[in-house]
Order: structure tokens, then C-alpha cells, then sequence
């Protein structure tokens, strides 16, 4: 784990994607040709599953407006970083509610292994971003229905229709 100050800020070309820069140094220390996910804890909250990401000059992890209200994060002020490599196996802890059914049903959770690894952390993300355990197991089922029902090819609006579905059982 390597600990430095961290200012934030904001693309010239793009305002609403504020980021922290992260060293060439640290950057190289935190990823291979595979790897470019970290896990990043800010003014001693986290760790946050963040991925680094390159612009022209320099890397950088990107800050959610959430987070920068949240942690109260400004671009006048420097505040301490912790970087680690992530070695979860999706970039995002496995919600006990998808682990529980895909442990259930084996034809949903191939179809989920079948997915590119960006596409497991996103459908890991859309039931870990809930709060609510019942809303998480929820959406848990509407991915895997959604994944049985189209052979593990994704249909992002067919699968928001089935979430909104499963959200009114």
C-alpha cells in the first residue's frame, strides 16, 4: 500500500469528470499489462474499488460527485490518498445475494462467467451500489433471469425493464 497527498481535479474539456492524478511512479507500481484496478481509501474512508485510468499526460482515478460531497473534496485542498492493488475477484466485493443464487442455479451463474470481466463488475456493481438487502436480492434475480432469458448475450434495456419489473414484486 503506498500513501501520498491528493489534490482533486477537473478535466478542461469535460467539468463534471473531477479525478485525482496518480503518479506515473504509483501507477506503475500498481498495475501489469492485466491489472489496472486499485483500491483507493481517501481521508481514511474506503477502500473504494476505482480503476486507473490514463489521459494524454498523466493516470488518474475518476471521483463520483457522491464521493467528492461525501468526503467534502475540492480542488483547492490536498488531503491523503492509499492506493492498493485490487485483487478481488470482480473489482467490487461479490454481494452475498448474487454469490447465493448463482450458487443455486448453475445455468445463471455459467452465463455470468461468461461475461466479459468489465460486464461481471458492472452487473456486481448494479446489485452492490444498493443499500437495501431485499432491493439487492431484487436486482440479484433480475440479472440472472435476464441472463437466462438471453443466453448470456446482454440486453442493457430489456435488463432494466426486468429490474424495474422485480422492483414492483
Amino acid at each position: 500500500m503506498i500513501e501520498f497527498q491528493g489534490k482533486l481535479a477537473a478535466f478542461e474539456f469535460n467539468h463534471w469528470q473531477y479525478h485525482i492524478p496518480i503518479s506515473d511512479g504509483i501507477s506503475k507500481q500498481m498495475m501489469d499489462e492485466n491489472h489496472r484496478r486499485v483500491l483507493v481509501w481517501i481521508k481514511n474512508e474506503g477502500p473504494f474499488h476505482m480503476a486507473l485510468m490514463k489521459a494524454k499526460d498523466y493516470w488518474y482515478v475518476l471521483i463520483n460527485q457522491e464521493l467528492r460531497k461525501r468526503l467534502n473534496l475540492s480542488e483547492e485542498t490536498s488531503f491523503s490518498l492509499k492506493i492498493d492493488r485490487d485483487h478481488s475477484e470482480y473489482g467490487h466485493e461479490m454481494p452475498e445475494e448474487l454469490q447465493v443464487l448463482m450458487d443455486q442455479d448453475e445455468e445463471g451463474a455459467t452465463f455470468f462467467k461468461s461475461l466479459t470481466p468489465g460486464k461481471q463488475r458492472m452487473m456486481v456493481y448494479t446489485v452492490t451500489k444498493v443499500k437495501n438487502p431485499e432491493s439487492r436480492m431484487k436486482k440479484a434475480l433480475a440479472i440472472i433471469h435476464h441472463l437466462k432469458l438471453v443466453k448470456g448475450k446482454l440486453d442493457y434495456k430489456q435488463l432494466n425493464e426486468l429490474i424495474k419489473y422485480y422492483n414492483k414484486l
